[in-house]
């Protein structure tokens, strides 16, 4: 039995792709593109492996290290570590975050909880108490990135002895999509 066509159908063409290699592997090239990303996920490369940054003041008071993520994705959960070791004593120690901690994210616990939470000039401050001399105080908070956000933003972390700044932390958070 003879093979026939429908009009208009050319046999060679429409269902043995002759002349038309790029289609004929563009689906599979497509679907490999989007393998890729997932893969490129799991291999830490859209974030969420933590990152350890330390700052010191310059007069010896205290040294600051914060271990978070600098790149999450969006409805990621991840947790933020912060060291405060005092090299004398801190009377009033009050922890503050900019602004950027809380843009499109999700501030779900903070442990151990501070004396006080109360806001300094639209940053959020954590009222810590007094740190001995020699003692390490561990504050971590667990955050969640809204998958709506996306984009860089500002995260800088301010120490204070009362009013008095002690260290400052700049850093950057990337939410990818």
């Amino acid at each position: 039995m003879a093979e026939t066509a429908p009009d208009h159908i050319d046999l060679g063409r429409h269902r043995d792709f002759e002349r038309r290699s790029l289609e004929r592997w563009l689906p599979n090239i497509l679907f490999g593109l989007v393998c890729i990303i997932p893969l490129l996920a799991i291999f830490n490369v859209f974030g969420q492996k933590p990152k350890v940054e330390k700052v010191a003041n310059p007069n010896g008071a205290a040294t600051l290290e914060l271990r978070a993520p600098v790149d999450v994705r969006g409805g990621l959960l991840f947790q933020a570590r912060f060291d405060i070791h005092a090299r004398r004593e801190i009377k009033d120690a009050v922890l503050v975050l900019d602004s950027g901690w809380l843009e499109s994210m999700t501030l779900n616990t903070s442990e151990p909880a501070p004396a006080n939470e109360t806001s300094r000039d639209g940053s959020l401050a954590f009222d810590l108490g007094d740190i001995p001399a020699g003692k390490t105080w561990r504050q971590y908070l667990q955050f969640q990135a809204n998958p709506v956000n996306s984009g860089s933003q500002s995260q800088g972390v301010t120490l204070y002895d009362g009013n008095v700044p002690l260290l400052r932390l700049n850093r950057n958070l990337m939410v990818w999509p």
